[in-house]
């Protein structure tokens, strides 16, 4: 049977085409695999100059599956490295670019080691990462500014390395984010004010670095922020005055700075507030009636500021208070006799201000009290009996004051528990 023309020319073209494209298909990049995963953590534990448990070293290797390995754990579908955690192994090395490679990676972990070097910026390729855990490690250089690719992050945890130089704004393209901790490095300039537009964010942890500048000011509404702690910078400026009109739910606010001026009276409605520290600022003015609407309060520490006049009495509504610290301010007049409802005070401090007249005997109904200082101050009169009734206190200082009267022969009967107790320095006719 004679053999079709048109069939002939058609597999002369067929021949053609496998003989250009069938070297380019032999020759194509492999997609991805799981090799892919395997041998960028071989490059990662090549990097280790120290593993104290020989744990990557005994447990990494080629005759046993990757997912197998120690810290790693795979997906169920596709058989790809989505974890890697190596929390608390003591380990000492650099993170090599190959781990942005791990295109699978959900969970970057390796907390509590000793880690160095910087961060390679092939990790903004790990775009389905939703937890990056560096804390307690000695990573260096920069933030790289790819980090702001990872936009499915919702656990950035860089906290105690030695990061320099500034925040970098593109952070707040992680829209995802709930907890942003950035704490003890040696970060430096100021706080990027659209870090308050995230709106998810339940957390920003900025403390023991060197950042400086005002606070920004906050104007879309973050409800589920719980947590702004800037303590340990030198930030100044005022308390934004609307700033706690957006945090509805805040619960801690903790900030040792150099800031200035008043409470802004938002900030009295933050009725979740449990921890309130402005402790070591230059804050003035005084101490307003609204924060006895703060009932959620379990700590309060405004000492070493310069706030001025008479404590209100508010402060009595204050029932949850377990801490309190008012000193080295400008207080004056007399203690509130309301002072004696905070009865789960453990610690008291009125001590360096300018209160007068004499100790409320109420304090002796602060049966959990194991400090009280109250030194420094112009108190006079006779200390109050009940005071020997707190069984619980441990420390009494009542030094410089213009105190009168006797000290019970037996007080060691009366406080049981007391290691210090300073009531007659400098104070007059104050014997036992």
């Amino acid at each position: 049977m004679a053999f079709n023309p048109c069939c002939r020319i058609l597999l002369s073209m067929t021949l053609l085409w496998v003989q250009h494209y069938l070297p380019s298909v032999a020759n194509a990049k492999i997609p991805p695999n799981i090799t892919t995963d395997r041998d960028a953590l071989l490059a990662l534990k090549a990097r280790i100059s120290y593993d104290p448990h020989s744990i990557l070293a005994n447990n990494w290797s080629t005759n046993v599956s990757v997912c197998d390995w120690v810290g790693v754990t795979c997906g169920f579908s596709h058989h790809r490295v989505t974890v890697l955690d190596l929390s608390f192994m003591g380990l000492v090395g650099t993170i090599p670019p190959h781990v942005g490679n791990l295109s699978f990676l959900v969970t970057l972990a390796i907390p509590n080691n000793s880690f160095h070097g910087s961060i390679p910026i092939e990790l903004a390729h790990l775009y389905r990462l939703r937890i990056l855990y560096f804390r307690f490690n000695n990573l260096d250089g920069e933030i790289p500014s790819g980090m702001g690719l990872l936009s499915r992050l919702e656990y950035l945890n860089l906290a105690n390395n030695h990061f320099t130089g500034t925040i970098p704004s593109s952070l707040s393209n992680l829209t995802s984010l709930y907890l942003f901790a950035l704490s003890y490095n040696a970060l430096s300039g100021s706080v990027p004010s659209s870090f308050f537009n995230l709106s998810r964010l339940q957390g920003i942890y900025l403390a023991g670095n060197k950042l400086s500048g005002p606070i920004p000011s906050i104007s879309y509404n973050m409800p589920s922020i719980q947590t702004i702690d800037l303590r340990d910078n030198e930030m100044s400026g005022e308390l934004p005055k609307n700033m706690f009109d957006h945090l509805p739910n805040l619960q801690d606010l903790v900030s040792e700075n150099q800031l200035d001026g008043g409470l802004p009276s938002s900030l009295f409605k933050c009725k979740q507030l449990q921890y309130l520290s402005l402790w070591s600022n230059k804050l003035t003015g005084r101490l307003p009636t609204e924060i006895g609407n703060l009932t959620a309060l379990r700590v309060i520490y405004l000492d070493l500021n310069n706030f001025e006049g008479r404590l209100p009495l508010e402060i009595g509504n204050l029932g949850m208070l377990i801490d309190m610290a008012l000193s080295n301010n400008s207080f004056e007049g007399r203690v509130p006799l309301e002072i004696g409802n905070l009865t789960m005070l453990t610690i008291l401090y009125l001590s360096d201000n300018h209160f007068e007249g004499e100790i409320p005997s109420e304090v002796g109904n602060l049966r959990n009290l194991k400090v009280l200082n109250m030194g420094r101050n112009n108190f006079d009169g006779a200390i109050p009996f009940e005071i020997f009734n707190i069984t619980t206190i441990r420390i009494i200082d009542l030094t410089l004051n213009k105190l009168s009267g006797h000290l019970p022969s037996n007080i060691g009967l009366f406080l049981p528990n007391v290691q210090r107790l300073f009531p007659n320095w400098h104070n007059s006719e104050l014997y036992i």
